[in-house]
């Protein structure tokens, strides 16, 4: 399935706040609309934020009337500034902002410009999608036949415009004929484990076990999970990892009850600019996706109520992050660095 598709003048993304009663697909005319789509999370997962963020820069690049390349790039700064703002936390969001910045500055041919930026968008989803395959067939090699995995929020192909990071793995796992057992968490507020990655794992066929978050440690204890994979939003330089809220929970229950916690995830979400965790920036949404679900209201009125979407696991609570190139393991901030000098 293509979950984000350049149509030239336009950009098509299924709308993941529909699924998983109706597949639907938009199509977006400007960059306006794709920062809405982030920020509503139409789209969401830190690869596909990224792509989809590289496609709409390219879109609103094709609409800016300039006279000369000052007024492209005063209109063009406007453009990445709303991304920017779309969410904090991805870390690819801001790698793909960076990228673009650059290529808007290579010339002075504003057609020109306007064409790189689109083959610049088109290369960056097409270096998501490589990844993610890679990391799938590299983190699959971490599974035994027979082996029962527990997921948390959603790390497939919706998340990645690609292969899929967390889910990549298991996928690939099957397709080298192990079995496996999948438990996935509702994933809340917003249940993008129920959503989302209950409805990839079965388009795929793969057996797939539903429970709500807190029921996590009960399953550990009892010897029933012998992995955690989850994906990544931004990962620091010293392998402290953001990911979506609850995460951390996962992670120390994992050490706690001996199962092996990995990271899968596409050096593009990798930000060595940030020496540790704590200075990762935390996303707080609206109260409102906590107290309702679907426009349901479940709290009563006037309750107030916390909404940070992620939180931050430990290095040392990480068994190994699997990236594109390679695994990799404790000392993670040598390591971690080793990877950007790999070709």
């Amino acid at each position: 399935m293509k979950t984000i598709e350049w149509l030239g003048n336009r950009l098509k993304i299924i709308d993941q706040t529909k699924l998983p009663e109706t597949t639907a697909f938009v199509e977006l005319s400007n960059y306006h609309e794709v920062v809405t789509a982030i920020r509503e999370m139409k789209v969401r997962g830190a690869p596909a934020i990224g792509v989809a963020a590289a496609y709409g820069i390219a879109l609103g690049a094709q609409n800016i009337k300039a006279e000369n390349k000052s007024e492209f790039v005063s209109q063009f700064d406007q453009i990445l500034h709303a991304f920017s703002a779309a969410r904090p936390t991805a870390a690819n969001l801001f790698r793909t902002i960076d990228r673009m910045k650059t290529i808007a500055t290579t010339t002075d041919d504003i057609p020109g410009v306007k064409q790189a930026l689109i083959d610049e968008a088109k290369r960056i989803h097409a270096e998501e999608e490589a990844a993610t395959e890679r990391i799938s067939r590299l983190g699959a090699e971490l599974i035994e036949d027979g082996f029962t995995i527990l997921t948390h929020c959603n790390a497939g192909s919706l998340a990645t415009a690609g292969y899929g990071t967390a889910l990549g793995v298991i996928k690939a796992a099957r397709e080298q004929g192990k079995k496996l057992d999948v438990i996935a968490t509702e994933t809340r507020p917003l249940l993008q484990g129920a959503r989302l990655t209950a409805w990839e794992l079965m388009q795929e066929n793969i057996a797939t076990t539903l429970i709500t978050d807190s029921m996590a440690g009960y399953f550990m204890s009892r010897g029933k999970i012998n992995c955690v994979i989850v994906g990544a939003d931004r990962i620091a330089a010293s392998g402290d990892t953001a990911n979506k809220i609850g995460t951390y929970t996962l992670a120390v229950l994992a050490a706690e009850n001996g199962v092996p916690f990995y990271v899968a995830a596409p050096t593009s979400t990798i930000d060595l600019s940030l020496s540790s965790g704590e200075e990762i920036p935390i996303e707080e949404r609206s109260p409102e996706e906590v107290t309702s679900i679907g426009g349901i209201r479940l709290a009563p009125r006037g309750v107030k109520a916390a909404n940070p979407a992620f939180d931050v696991t430990p290095h040392y609570h990480i068994t190994a992050i699997i990236t594109e190139k390679g695994i990799v393991r404790e000392p993670y901030v040598d390591r971690l660095k080793r990877l950007f000098n790999r070709q």
